[in-house]
């Protein structure tokens, strides 16, 4: 809920979500809230109202029902309902309201806004409710994980509609009047690639180059060997909230990258910095059984008392055939593999899937193998980018870009779509190859399927069950370029 005056007990929605500050000081003009039979007594109230509401202006106002205008998006409890309530009336009654819900079964990530309605004595004013529904509605979808949110709008609010920011599709007809579907712009995906992987062609330029063939890879070949070299630093924050839990990632995502190269793992070394030999033992008692589980011996390193958290580790592997990143071609099959058991770590949901701190030994070793068993034309692991980002920069080592089915990704039963892709899933690879290309089963515990394509281009679009696409990331990932 979004309630009280800007400062320490709240923020006033004026200046939230219409974009206008207050022009009172005693207190907001305007609350937005949910409302549903799971808020209480208020909002089964507050919902009843809506209806209310809706019925007085879409049926005896407009006339676009006849006796109702209640469908089975009321009935389905996934189904979220917003109200404004008039802030200055002490009685705080409803005075207008907006839903959104799933559009699919299960939810996909596809979300869609209807029933936007606004009393009479509320619409002056410039739109400030129905702004503020809006701006609000959106907010919500990209909460609960949505990467694509629509609406069907009447066509008289079309532009009231484009100057928040929502996007023409298409001219469609409802209840034999015309209205237009329009699409509010996500850009979470993108957000992501943008934070976390689009300064590397700046940062990186000048630097000598890596192995022909490799640029942009999880490792790099050690010339004139069978060596591959991979190096990961650990966010300091996370070292100083989960120092076990840091510890065992360093060595999890080096593994990874090997892994993704088709290399098997020889050795580590590790850099720490800690403030004390207590915190020092903490992180390193992750790190200690993160290797023995992948039976990965730690050769060496360094350890800085007295200083701020930091944890780097660098694997080193054998192959003498690397995967690269960028053998994938236009009209390439892209496949998902992942672990799907585990759940979101404590302290980093929507953020961390841990599929490994679980596993026996030999389902870790077994899934670390399984890229090499495979022989696939390109791989990489799943990291910082997410999944859709991390594709992106396959595609674009690749020369091409990627489109990825919706649908078809493997997903755990919980993490919402826009968590899913966007997150760090633990075990997850993602293989491009020849369409018909042999495929050695899955590893132990993983859910593997072809869902997606690499095709000419640049950047990475969604496709979703209705044939439609939206775009997930807009061009290259990291501008280090094709490999």
């Amino acid at each position: 809920m979004i309630t009280g005056p800007a400062g320490p007990r709240g923020v006033d929605v004026c200046e939230l979500l219409i974009g206008m500050p207050s022009r009172s000081g005693a207190g907001p003009t305007l609350l937005v809230e949910r409302a549903d039979a799971g808020t209480g007594p208020s909002g089964r109230a507050a919902l009843a109202e809506y209806r209310a509401l809706r019925r007085d202006v879409f049926v005896a106002e407009q006339g676009l029902f006849l006796g109702h205008d209640s469908d089975e998006v009321d009935d389905d409890p996934r189904t979220v309902v917003l109200v404004a309530r008039d802030g200055r009336d002490p009685e705080r009654p409803v005075v207008g309201g907006v839903r959104l819900a799933p559009v699919t079964e299960p939810d996909l990530g596809w979300w869609a806004g209807s029933r936007l309605a606004v009393h009479p004595r509320a619409r002056r004013g410039g739109g400030q409710v129905g702004a503020a529904l809006v701006r609000a509605a959106c907010a919500t979808a990209e909460a609960v994980g949505a990467l694509r949110f629509e609406a069907t709008v009447q066509a008289a609010n079309e532009r009231f509609f484009a100057r928040l920011g929502w996007l023409r599709l298409a001219d469609v007809s409802v209840v034999g009047q015309p209205h237009v579907l329009m699409r509010w712009p996500v850009h979470r995906i993108d957000a992501l690639v943008a934070a976390t992987k689009a300064p590397l062609q700046g940062l990186l330029a000048g630097l000598p180059g890596a192995p022909a063939g490799f640029l942009g890879d999880d490792g790099a070949p050690v010339p004139g060997s069978d060596l591959v070299a991979a190096c990961d630093a650990i966010l300091p924050s996370m070292v100083e909230r989960d120092p076990e839990w840091a510890g065992w990632c360093s060595v999890l995502v080096n593994v990874n990258d090997l892994a993704a190269m088709g290399a098997t793992p020889v050795g580590l070394l590790d850099a720490l910095g800690a403030r004390d030999a207590s915190f020092a033992a903490r992180v390193l008692s992750g790190l200690r059984a993160a290797a023995g589980a992948w039976g990965v011996p730690v050769l060496g390193g360094h350890t800085q008392l007295g200083v701020p958290a930091a944890l780097s580790v660098t694997a080193l592997g054998r192959t003498a055939h690397p995967v690269p990143a960028g053998g994938g071609r236009p009209g390439d099959d892209v496949r998902v593999t992942a672990d799907l058991g585990g759940g979101w770590r404590r302290g980093h949901t929507g953020r961390q899937w841990d599929s490994t701190s679980h596993r026996e030994p030999a389902v870790l070793r077994d899934q670390q193998r399984a890229v090499a068993l495979a022989g696939p034309a390109a791989a990489k692991d799943v990291s910082m980018a997410g999944l859709a980002g991390t594709l992106g920069m396959l595609a674009e080592a690749s020369g091409c870009a990627a489109e990825l089915d919706v649908a078809a990704v493997p997903r755990p039963v919980g993490p919402s779509v826009g968590d899913w892709l966007t997150c760090f899933p633990g075990y997850a690879m993602i293989t491009a190859d020849r369409v018909g290309s042999t495929v050695p089963p899955p590893a132990p515990a993983t859910t593997s399927a072809v869902c997606g394509r690499l095709r000419p281009g640049a950047g990475v679009r969604l496709r979703w069950p209705d044939g439609e696409y939206t775009e997930a990331v807009a061009g290259a990932v990291t501008g280090m370029g094709v490999a």
